[in-house]
């Protein structure tokens, strides 16, 4: 049952999209476009305004003002039939552990409207994709965070739905977990799903074809990880691992064309405005300090020195 939906250009359109509460500004004129059959990461930390906005283009949150539409369909007046046409799942995973995980299927299956000719059809097809067909007579609240995830997933795509938001979905599970969870995720955007994805694991950002930045509400950056960490002009990264990693600390925090310096693995990293001129002084310093250096190279920042230094421009533009 492949949802009837009257796309446009875009799979997800919002523009000004406002959302108050009281003389709190939760959501701040956020103006995005998600493409069919698109990974949309949503970066940013607890409280950035990530879960307000999923909320809205589900239909579960009224915007305060703006637009937004889900596959064509009007936020504002058309909540009821978006509920229909997309999949959904909180950081919570919304199931019932009193139920088997056999069990969740079917209540779902009768939640989202499945004809009944199709539902072991599509019982069959969650309990494979989710690899838990050995579990189906497992109670739910016995499966590991992990498997429970699964399992959420699987019973938000039973209705076949083209749109999926999944909010923060892999808050609380193991790093292989999670893994696994976008292994899944690629195979449904495969098949021609959009998935809407909110985190706030860095590492996550990478798996998206593109992604926007959140901070206080606002969209800060939007683009592939790659077109952000390009943008970040002024902003370049060296490797450096020393015999004394706190007294290098102290040696380059005030150095000039040293704009950050922190700890990384058993290293640092060190941001600087312009590495040919950053490297001869970061040598100089050190050894004046008698440290020795073992490594000092300039690498490709990750998308979490990208989000700190998009953030602390923020910062500044606000100060």
């Amino acid at each position: 049952m492949r949802s009837c939906v009257r796309y446009m250009n875009n799979a997800v359109e919002t523009h000004d999209l406002v959302k108050r509460f009281g003389d709190f500004i939760a959501v701040d004129h956020v103006t995005l476009q998600v493409g069919r059959g698109e990974i949309f990461g949503f970066l940013g930390p607890n409280g950035a305004g990530k879960s307000t906005t999923i909320r809205m283009l589900c239909g579960l949150l009224l915007p305060t003002s703006g637009s937004a539409t889900v596959g064509g369909l009007d936020v504002m007046r058309e909540s009821e039939a978006i509920k229909q046409h997309i999949g959904y799942m909180s950081q919570k995973f919304s199931l019932y552990d009193d139920l088997t995980v056999e069990e969740n299927i079917d209540f779902f299956s009768g939640i989202y409207g499945v004809p009944r000719a199709r539902r072991p059809e599509r019982k069959a097809y969650v309990l494979k994709m989710a690899g838990i067909e050995e579990r189906r007579s497992t109670l739910t609240r016995l499966l590991s965070g992990g498997w429970k995830q699964r399992l959420a997933l699987g019973c938000a795509i039973l209705h076949e739905p083209p749109i999926l938001f999944l909010d923060e979905p892999t808050s609380g599970v193991d790093p292989i977990a999670r893994r696994t969870f976008w292994d899944l995720i690629y195979q449904l955007s495969a098949a021609g799903n959009t998935i809407f994805v909110s985190t706030h694991y860095m590492d996550e950002a990478e798996y998206c074809h593109r992604l926007a930045l959140m901070y206080r509400g606002k969209i800060i950056a939007l683009g592939t990880p790659g077109e952000l960490k390009q943008s970040l002009q002024g902003h370049y990264l060296l490797r450096l691992e020393v015999s004394d990693i706190l007294s290098s600390m102290k040696a380059l925090e005030k150095l000039d064309g040293v704009s950050d310096v922190a700890v990384f693995g058993g290293g640092l990293h060190v941001t600087v405005a312009d590495v040919s001129l950053a490297i001869p002084k970061i040598r100089a310093a050190l050894q004046q300090a008698g440290i020795t250096i073992t490594v000092l190279e300039a690498i490709e920042p990750s998308m979490e020195d990208v989000f700190v230094a998009m953030i602390e421009q923020e910062e500044r533009k606000a100060a």
